[in-house]
């Protein structure tokens, strides 16, 4: 069986984080989409996108960081991005109001992108990223993990890229409830760490 590891971004090397983010549309995306505030993140230059993921994750850094580098028998296979909620503005700027429940709920974190790379993908890395998040909710002191994952209807399936903001199962499976169904294929889910919030 192969064995599964994570770690902090800023724990890891900058050239594990290219490594997983060398493929597909996370290539060019980096994970800026919700972090760009007042305009629309297309705008920007690749390598602005580039750089803005390399100064957020802090590779080799006390931190803090954006997210948590998943390692295949120690080989770098996946992303997931997580951070306090008010990192990422273009949650609390968009119309679509779902996207900022709550928002005078304190110590929430935000799980909002995985990438796994080209040659790992479907071998169950996504739910161990999920849970991953969990676990460093707690070590962080969140008290509230939020997703907003998609759930395609029965019958249909997804490309990798639309389910790179995660899909419910997998949030279920990581002991996430669903908060709300805002539209058909949208929820947000939560995990609750801390004390009653």
């Amino acid at each position: 069986m192969p064995e599964f590891s994570w770690r902090p971004a800023n724990d890891a090397t900058s050239e594990d984080l290219e490594a997983v983010f060398d493929t597909g549309g996370a290539r060019k995306c980096r994970c800026q989409a919700l972090k760009v505030p007042g305009w629309i993140w297309r705008d920007t230059t690749q390598e602005e996108r580039d750089a803005a993921l390399v100064e957020q994750a802090g590779c080799g850094t006390p931190g803090p960081t954006s997210g948590l580098l998943g390692y295949v028998d120690g080989e770098p296979a996946g992303w997931v991005a997580v951070e306090p909620r008010e990192n990422y503005p273009r949650i609390w700027a968009r119309q679509k109001s779902w996207m900022r429940m709550d928002p005078e709920l304190d110590g929430v974190w935000s799980v909002t992108c995985f990438v796994v790379r080209k040659g790992f993908r479907r071998q169950g890395l996504m739910y161990e990223l999920a849970a991953a998040t969990v676990e460093y909710g707690r070590q962080v002191g969140a008290r509230v993990m939020e997703g907003y994952p998609t759930e395609p209807p029965p019958g249909k399936t997804v490309i990798w890229d639309e389910a790179s903001v995660g899909l419910l199962q997998v949030f279920l499976d990581a002991g996430y409830d669903v908060e709300a169904a805002p539209t058909l294929r949208r929820r947000v889910v939560r995990h609750r760490l801390g004390a009653s919030s």
